[in-house]
């Protein structure tokens, strides 16, 4: 019994001895253990870092970017007012040469549906008798109907003498080689008229022969 009280003793001591040892060794190396702190206080800076990073980022309902999105749609606005501006002035333009050709168009065709009334008037003209009542009449109505004419650019084809021309000529009858030179007009049959440099009516002429 004393040999086990006395070995219990003996450990007993044993353990006390480690334990202050180990106190020692901590107090004698204070360095060890703010180094071992370190890590744990950088750890919780870096946790708190995206924190930070998130406050930094910019608000997308911000005055700048309310700013930004108000710029690029008045900026849309106007790039879509200036084209429908330009579409406008080119409907203007195309609808304003439109109209004016239709009105040229209008007064050449009441021109050549007038030449007939024309022509008659010249031949009553022609047929008068120097002592007839109504030769004054007829030359005071062709006149009018002349000056009408001269205010609408309606202007006579008559090219007796001259090269026959197709544009503005019709041949309905061949001359002899004794009335002119080969290939000119050397009798109108019925006058021809333009108007604008548009034909209302060709010609009808006499053409010399070619050999």
């Amino acid at each position: 019994m004393r040999i086990k009280l006395r070995r219990r003793k003996k450990k007993g001591l044993e353990d006390v001895q480690e334990n202050e040892e180990l106190q020692e060794e901590t107090v004698e190396n204070p360095e060890a253990v703010e180094s071992a702190a370190e890590p744990a206080e950088e750890t919780g800076e870096a946790e708190k870092q995206p924190e930070q990073t998130g406050d930094k980022q910019p608000d997308s309902d911000g005055p700048d970017s309310l700013l930004a999105k108000a710029r690029a749609q008045a900026e849309e606005y106007l790039n879509l007012a200036q084209h429908v501006q330009a579409d406008f002035d080119n409907f203007r333009r195309r609808n304003a040469s439109v109209r004016a050709d239709a009105y040229a168009d209008g007064q050449r065709n009441v021109a050549a549906s007038m030449l007939a009334v024309l022509d008659n008037l010249e031949r009553a003209l022609g047929s008068a008798g120097e002592d007839s009542p109504l030769k004054n009449g007829i030359e005071l109505t062709l006149k009018q109907m002349k000056d009408v004419y001269d205010k609408l650019g309606v202007t006579e084809i008559s090219r007796q003498g001259e090269k026959f021309d197709p544009n503005l000529e019709n041949a309905v009858m061949r001359g002899e080689p004794d009335e002119g030179e080969p290939g000119t007009v050397c009798q109108v049959l019925q006058k021809g008229y333009q108007m604008g440099g548009v034909v209302l009516r060709h010609a009808m002429v006499k053409v010399v022969a070619e050999e």
